[in-house]
């Protein structure tokens, strides 16, 4: 069993920049994803990548300003936010899968709990 922890959530500026983190343990897998849901709105996905990080996909909305990458302990995830805008703001869950493709579908094995970003004007 896949268990997975977010944090770094918080409330930001429009303009400004969060990491999130997402801490797994449990059975091996083979891919990371990062998805949110806004207030009234369906969750949606936003970046995913494989376990190396050689294969990546993200939102269109997203793309340029966001990256998902693995930290140095190997088992820690994160989702650099940068130039956020207000419709950023979400609850953002981790997520994990047995392929990106699958990912970006929707296909998700395990869950985190998520985290609140806030993003001001």
């Amino acid at each position: 069993q896949v268990q997975l922890v977010e944090s770094g959530g918080g409330l930001v500026q429009a303009g400004g920049s969060l990491r999130l983190s997402c801490a797994v343990s449990g059975r091996t897998f083979s891919s990371m994803g990062w998805f949110r849901q806004a207030p009234g709105k369906e969750r949606e996905f936003v970046a995913a990548a494989t376990w190396s990080g050689a294969s990546t996909s993200y939102a269109d909305s997203v793309k340029g300003r966001f990256t998902i990458f693995r930290g140095n302990t190997k088992n820690t995830w994160y989702l650099q936010m940068n130039s956020l805008k207000p419709e950023d703001t979400a609850v953002y869950y981790c997520g994990t899968g047995s392929r990106v493709a699958l990912l970006v579908d929707g296909r998700v094995d395990a869950w985190g709990q998520g985290t609140l970003v806030t993003v001001s004007s």
